[in-house]
């Protein structure tokens, strides 16, 4: 079968419909590309109060209702028209853009792709005036009674374009994408109520008092709200008279405000890093570096930080023309503005997190302490608590060869596996993080922490596969805050989270508490409620949920081991050595990170220069 090539030679108009479709599926990408285009000119009209009302995913029904300004009838008509705009009128301009919307691609966009209605009254006006719109031509007008402000209704998205129709995702993941775009813009403006309701129940609330830190508590939770560390000083707004009456006075430079999370608070992904220039929400790798570089030294490999940075510059510095969607700009000096970012954010750090020690974790923001669990065997093994030896090491040593110890004794594993180790006999402890082990062949040196997130693994594993996993009671129920929308993302996972031992139950709309944790985890003795927010976040956001699972299994396995940093008895690494003799993988953790490494007696000879 030969597919027909159309046919090149001539060149044609495209017909306005055609032309318009194409227009508008370069800004309308899915439904969230609608609420943000509405938005943007809710607050530029000075709106206040912003309401967002979604069905269907943005589908079937898009609602934003603001108190704005509003638009006089006999404008209306124009503000359909393509490039019909009041933010600028000459080239010029572009250089000198305040506002978020500058183009007058909005509203014509979306009418072009859906059925859409505009209500508005401005102040002094007796009553309002109504458009409705359909594919881009006016079907419909006439007065109508309705409060101050504009409501904006977007019916059938993308009903003439079944092509693009095909390529959204579920409603509730095109919902997401809008709950996330709302939190985005309650950062970027604290000062706006905004409200969300999706399928007719609130999902989001800011109460726009213009507190960042109030706005951050409903994006990432109360606890990591009160833990921001602030950022330099939040400039004057912009609106205000002194501004107004003195813009020539006011410096040119880069200023940069907002805040960043402790080290503590850190992330697997970026999607905890906000950026903002000129209040106008932006993707920028050049800005993440600026952050990331910030933290140097300060956060575990593979961790991200939370920030929520905003950068005020003066606009002719910057090209907001450069994306369809307005999510990227370009700087003039981009040098100046990523050493300004990373300034700022590295002297709040310097002022508030204590400077790293060469081979110190104090930095890493471990939590080791927590007296809400009630303790199984040792700070950190889940078996029977090891008893005092009183034989010397060299008797160890000697019976560990001819086989005359009783393993039953410090180790918990069935006896039948098989070794997949040498034995090793215990030296000591580095840095309270190594650990120093003899073999039949020279030294081990083994990374406690990961050799113990191995064999909690494995046994984690084991109890899965025989049909349940040791639970172990708090003796006090853990509560955890969560934020609307954390709360319908966490609904997923809770049986998933009650197969691998966890005893959770609602408490109120948002909260849940948790009754008992399994075995291995309690005997870690970490902070319930932050480690489980933590533990469902990386899991969640870091892969897809067929693979929630296994992952869940290797962070719980990770976050239950004894630390780096934690000094262990003799007998407790000696326990810990049985235990990952016995593993299957023992050279390995859950995260292919090694265990060990290995100084073969060669090794040690030719570097004391005893073999040549």
């Amino acid at each position: 079968m030969t597919t027909k090539l159309p046919d090149t030679r001539h060149i044609r108009v495209l017909p306005d419909d055609v032309a318009s479709k194409i227009a508008a599926g370069e800004v309308i990408e899915r439904p969230a590309s609608v609420v943000r285009e509405l938005i943007d000119n809710a607050i530029d009209a000075g709106a206040r109060h912003i309401r967002v009302e979604v069905r269907g995913g943005g589908r079937e029904l898009i609602r934003i209702i603001d108190d704005g300004c509003g638009i006089e009838p006999e404008e209306m008509p124009s503000a359909f028209l393509r490039h019909a705009t009041s933010k600028i009128q000459t080239a010029e301009d572009l250089w000198a853009v305040r506002t978020l919307g500058f183009r007058g691609e909005a509203l014509f966009s979306v009418a072009a792709v859906s059925r859409e209605n505009l209500l508005s009254r401005p102040p002094g006006k007796q009553a309002g005036y109504e458009l409705s719109v359909e594919g881009g031509a006016i079907i419909g007008e006439g007065p109508k009674g309705a409060p101050h402000g504009s409501i904006v209704t977007v019916r059938d998205l993308f009903y003439n374009l079944p092509a693009r129709l095909k390529f959204l995702k579920s409603p509730q993941a095109e919902a997401a994408h809008i709950t996330a775009l709302l939190q985005q813009y309650a950062l970027a403006h604290p000062g706006i109520s905004f409200t969300l309701s999706n399928e007719g129940r609130a999902s989001l609330q800011t109460p726009g008092d213009g507190d960042l830190r109030t706005a951050a508590s409903y994006v990432y939770g109360p606890e990591v709200a009160r833990a921001l560390l602030p950022v330099g000083v939040e400039p004057l707004d912009e609106h205000s008279e002194w501004v107004a009456g003195n813009r020539e006075r006011l410096s040119p430079a880069v200023e940069v405000y907002g805040y960043v999370a402790p080290p503590a608070h850190s992330r697997s992904n970026r999607q905890g890093m906000h950026f903002f220039i000129n209040r106008r929400a932006v993707q920028s790798r050049m800005l993440q570096f600026g952050v990331e570089e910030a933290y140097h030294s300060l956060l575990m490999v593979g961790r991200r930080p939370i920030s929520i940075i905003n950068v005020t510059i003066d606009p002719s510095l910057l090209d907001v023309n450069v994306h369809p969607a307005k999510a990227e700009v370009k700087f003039r000096d981009e040098r100046a503005v990523f050493s300004a970012v990373q300034r700022a954010v590295r002297s709040s750090l310097q002022a508030h997190v204590p400077a790293p020690v060469y081979g110190s974790r104090s930095a890493e923001g471990w939590s080791l302490s927590n007296g809400d669990v009630a303790s199984v065997g040792s700070t950190w093994d889940v078996g029977t608590p090891t008893t005092p030896r009183q034989d010397a090491q060299s008797d160890l040593w000697q019976k560990e060869h001819t086989g005359g110890v009783d393993r039953g004794e410090v180790d918990p594993l069935p006896a039948a596996k098989e070794r997949t180790l040498p034995p090793l006999r215990v030296v000591g402890q580095v840095g309270s993080t190594y650990i120093i082990a003899e073999g039949p062949d020279g030294l081990f040196l083994l990374d406690q922490h990961a050799a113990h997130e191995r064999v909690l693994y494995e046994q984690l594993g084991d109890a899965l596969e025989a049909g349940g996993v040791p639970v172990q009671p708090l003796l006090q129920p853990a509560p955890l805050e969560l934020t609307t929308t954390q709360r319908a993302e966490v609904e997923q996972v809770l049986p998933l989270m009650s197969n691998l031992g966890f005893e959770i139950e609602t408490f109120g709309e948002t909260s849940l508490l948790v009754r008992a944790v399994p075995a291995i985890y309690a005997a870690s003795r970490r902070d319930v409620g932050n480690d489980l927010i933590e533990l469902l976040d990386t899991v969640m956001r870091g892969s897809h949920p067929a693979r929630w699972r296994e992952e869940m299994a290797i962070t719980l396995a990770c976050h239950s081991a004894v630390r780096a940093g934690q000094t262990l008895s003799l007998d407790e690494m000696r326990s810990l050595l049985h235990q990952l003799e016995r593993c299957r993988y023992p050279r390995s953790c859950a995260h292919g990170r090694p265990t060990m490494l290995h100084l073969s007696q060669m090794q040690l000879e030719r570097e004391f220069g005893r073999r040549n």
